[in-house]
């Protein structure tokens, strides 16, 4: 479980970073990436569609991406604001797969955030 201030909940929130956070994706998720110097911590959100799966698949994923964040946040420093996308087949997967694709689309995206 992510704690509540790695946590991002507004709506605006996630339209900001979605917008004007850098993108880096693999097979089955997308991850945006922005700085946010307000914020003295990284907080992350997830967006899971139907077309993932049923509700129970969508949970699943839900929760091992959280988990796969939560080891990956001391590695990402501070001040990101970042939204995870899961596409079709995200549920498909085994925990191994799921953990490299985001790990690297994890790093992609912050050398993207660092470069510009």
């Amino acid at each position: 479980m992510l704690a509540r201030e790695n946590r991002l909940i507004k709506a605006d929130d996630f339209r900001s970073t979605m917008k004007q956070g850098r993108k880096a994706g693999s097979d089955h998720l997308v991850i945006y990436l922005k700085r946010d110097e307000a914020q003295p911590h990284t907080r992350f959100g997830f967006v899971v569609a139907k077309t993932v799966g049923g509700a129970v698949k969508r949970n699943l994923v839900k929760r091992r991406m959280r988990e796969i964040i939560r080891e990956l946040l001391p590695e990402l420093g501070n001040s990101f604001d970042g939204v995870v996308r899961a596409l079709p087949g995200a549920a498909e997967i085994d925990w191994n797969k799921l953990r490299e694709e985001l790990r690297t689309a994890a790093t992609a995206a912050a050398n993207k955030v660092a470069g510009s």
